[in-house]
């Protein structure tokens, strides 16, 4: 099962010529994936792993040079294409989930600021991840250039996905016509946050929202939906409206593709006596159904959730692996090992106390790295 899980890997070239080989590739990515897995964050960390668990390490892999230096494993990930390595982590993801109709695709940006370079003035690794709220598990990521932002980096990512009955939810930064409409070719829907960088866009959405309440929603579908959450201390209610709308009332450059409603929410916190409130918009492409809305607008803090976890477990944003691709490959590394450790059935426990059974636990880590390919998530 293990070499299952490797041989989606095996399309990787190695930058190396052939006389400097003296340990294999996928022998460096095995050790490398095994030693994350179990808490290791940097080069000699991963090193170290290896010479303590080499023995295991044999059980899968030839490993006929021993275990690599961490200058080797340095100067190898430095060099490799991050583009074969994104495809390879896709082609896994892609064998081990069924597609879901309708589930939500959460898509965000993340700097990893322990790469930026001070001496260069190079920006630091800002990579732009596809979250499925339903499988729990990034499907993909794409960097965005260094003199670029997530605007260009986005439609990259949407082409190396299957997003055929899905629901693409996406901060305002997301609020572009080329990006809905790569959405909309893609058959997918979308749910995108409205704010002052669509400013002439805001605005008409929110007359049209005037003119349908002063109505009274005759010339529209209408749904409202409240919900009210207890729990750490705090009482939260939230309030969606849904309003859909007839894109040819809007100006000519605001009629993004696809678009059927606006949704609204309002959203009041009380924790400690204290009071806030918040109102956000977004356009979509979904029906009026409150309900619906409501689960998908929820459901993008889970790609938050997800950057959380890769600083405060993976301790990313402390990494100081900076040379060449290394930091982009050590990324991908990190959400597979993230991946693994969301779904993994066998121990009720957060991530962190998981790393450091992997860590010492022999059985425990090869029972992750086999659930690597039998998760099989519906």
């Amino acid at each position: 099962m293990v070499a299952e899980f490797i041989n989606h890997f095996e399309t990787i070239k190695d930058p190396r010529i052939d006389r400097c080989k003296a340990h294999a590739l996928l022998d460096i990515l095995f050790l490398a994936i095994s030693a994350v897995l179990s808490g290791s964050e940097g080069y000699e960390e991963i090193e170290d792993f290896g010479i303590n668990k080499e023995s295991w390490l044999k059980q899968y892999l030839p490993f006929e040079n021993g275990i690599p230096s961490h200058d080797t494993i340095s100067r190898v990930f430095s060099r490799l294409n991050p583009e074969q390595v994104q495809m390879s982590f896709i082609s896994w993801v892609s064998s081990i989930i069924e597609k879901v109709e309708g589930q939500v695709i959460a898509i965000d940006g993340k700097t990893a600021r322990g790469t930026f370079k001070p001496q260069g003035r190079e920006n630091a690794l800002h990579m732009v991840s596809a979250w499925s709220c339903q499988h729990h598990l990034v499907l993909g990521q794409q960097k965005v250039a260094g003199k670029s932002n997530e605007i260009t980096a986005i439609p990259h990512l949407l082409e190396l996905l299957d997003l055929e009955g899905s629901v693409i939810t996406i901060d305002a930064m997301g609020c572009q016509k080329s990006i809905v409409a790569k959405i909309v070719a893609h058959e997918a829907d979308y749910v995108i946050g409205l704010k002052g960088n669509q400013l002439g866009l805001k605005e008409e959405c929110l007359a049209w929202l005037h003119k349908a309440e002063r109505e009274g929603y005759q010339a529209c579908q209408y749904a409202f939906l409240e919900a009210v959450d207890f729990g750490h201390g705090r009482i939260e209610t939230r309030r969606v409206t849904q309003v859909s709308i007839d894109s040819n009332w809007l100006s000519q450059k605001y009629r993004f593709a696809g678009l059927q409603s606006i949704i609204c929410v309002d959203s009041e916190r009380i924790q400690k006596e204290k009071t806030s409130t918040e109102r956000r918009y977004y356009i979509s492409s979904l029906p009026v159904d409150a309900a619906k809305a409501m689960q998908v607008v929820r459901s993008h803090w889970q790609v938050e959730s997800m950057h959380w976890m890769l600083d405060m477990t993976f301790k990313e944003d402390a990494s100081q692996i900076k040379s060449g691709n290394a930091p982009e490959i050590m990324n991908v590394i990190r959400k597979i090992a993230l991946n693994i450790m969301k779904n993994d059935p066998t121990k009720k426990a957060s991530i962190k106390p998981k790393l450091k059974m992997a860590a010492t636990n022999d059985e425990y880590r090869s029972a992750l790295i086999a659930n690597a390919v039998i998760m099989r998530l519906p």
